[in-house]
């Protein structure tokens, strides 16, 4: 049997390792920031319904343009947007590709702000687009000053920024944001997967969008809306972004059980954000009980928490997952993660944490 390394592999992909967070059967599982809410079973009866309806013509390519699910995006977001302003792909990941297909490649580069979401290094790699990292301010910040400094310092053609960031939970303020567009003649990207768990009271960088054609805003219906498992990620930017990435998508890429079931989620959106209120609780609930056991808490604007303090997080980690809990070992030192889930799972989370905390690999460092 043929090996990788017998293969013509590209150069730059030689050495590399596929993404890929641990899927272990568990009781429960708090590692990839998934909504372990499902889908209520009054939308799930209308969505079987429109993909049944789907099915029916599915002998045919479906609308390359995915038009309705554009203008149901549109109206989900508000802000003035129309359809025009809407790009949406299989996740937010296939978003991101798109946009690195279209604004990045060979010779050019993207600044990124470690750690953040992983697979922005990773697909920027994926697209020959060189990945340059710039160090945060403490507490996982970035400052207008910071950025704009790593901007001319690096001179990138694309910026990202997770607002609020993944896997530390920090916001990223409006004000660092402007700045970095203000600093750059190139793409600024903002990575909003995580938008409908911030406070009710922060705005959103889709407020900036008028005046910056420049500037692109993605969300994910993966965690919100409980949908991770359909696969649906959008943008919201200047129509003429849109126009940029039909350069690059393949022909129908999305397909018409998707944009059936997009739909559908869509039509029921105050019943899916329903949710965002109870996990937001139980994220708090968590929070106070990871302190209470010493370790430190980032303050999060999003459904899972970043916890320090950790003297030994691989053993602590193993510790709660042979309790049957399975969090996430993200390799910054002295922490883990660990999502926001129902309120059983939260009971197990703590209970277990409680145990392995008094135990020699739970002590705090």
């Amino acid at each position: 049997m043929t090996n990788l390394a017998d293969l013509p592999l590209r150069p730059d992909l030689v050495g590399r390792s596929p993404y890929g967070a641990p899927q272990l059967s568990v009781p429960v599982a708090l590692n990839v920031n998934e909504n372990t809410h499902p889908v209520p079973p009054e939308v799930a009866d209308d969505i079987l319904r429109r993909v049944g309806a789907a099915l029916t013509e599915v002998n045919r390519y479906p609308d390359r343009e995915f038009t309705a699910l554009r203008e149901a995006l549109a109206g989900y977001l508000g802000h003035g947007l129309g359809a025009e302003s809407i790009w949406a792909a299989n996740g937010s990941n296939e978003v991101i590709q798109h946009v690195l297909q279209a604004f990045g490649g060979p010779g050019r580069r993207v600044l990124g702000f470690p750690p953040t979401y992983s697979m922005h290094a990773i697909i920027a790699a994926s697209t020959a687009t060189e990945w340059v990292p710039a160090e945060r301010d403490d507490d996982f910040r970035i400052s207008p000053e910071t950025a704009v400094a790593a901007i001319e310092r690096t001179d990138p053609d694309l910026v990202f920024l997770c607002a609020p960031n993944n896997p530390t939970g920090t916001p990223v303020g409006l004000d660092t944001i402007a700045a970095a567009y203000d600093a750059t003649d190139g793409i600024v990207f903002v990575d909003e997967a995580y938008g409908e768990f911030m406070p009710d009271d922060a705005p959103s960088a889709l407020t900036l969008l008028p005046g910056r054609p420049r500037l692109i805003v993605s969300r994910t219906m993966s965690k919100a809306f409980a949908f991770a498992g359909a696969r649906v990620g959008y943008l919201a930017a200047d129509p003429a972004v849109a126009d940029a990435l039909r350069l690059v998508r393949l022909p129908y890429h999305l397909s018409a059980l998707t944009q059936a079931a997009a739909l559908g989620a869509l039509a029921h959106a105050p019943t899916m954000l329903g949710m965002v209120d109870d996990i937001r609780e139980q994220r708090d609930r968590m929070a106070a009980g990871i302190e209470g056991f010493g370790y430190r808490v980032w303050p999060s604007w999003t459904n899972f928490l970043l916890f320090g303090g950790v003297a030994d997080p691989k053993g602590l980690w193993r510790a709660l997952l042979e309790r049957g809990v399975l969090i996430r070992d993200l390799a910054i030192p002295g922490t883990l993660r660990v999502s926001a889930g129902t309120p059983a799972e939260t009971d197990a989370f703590l209970d277990a944490l409680a145990a392995v905390s008094a135990a020699p690999v739970g002590v705090r460092a």
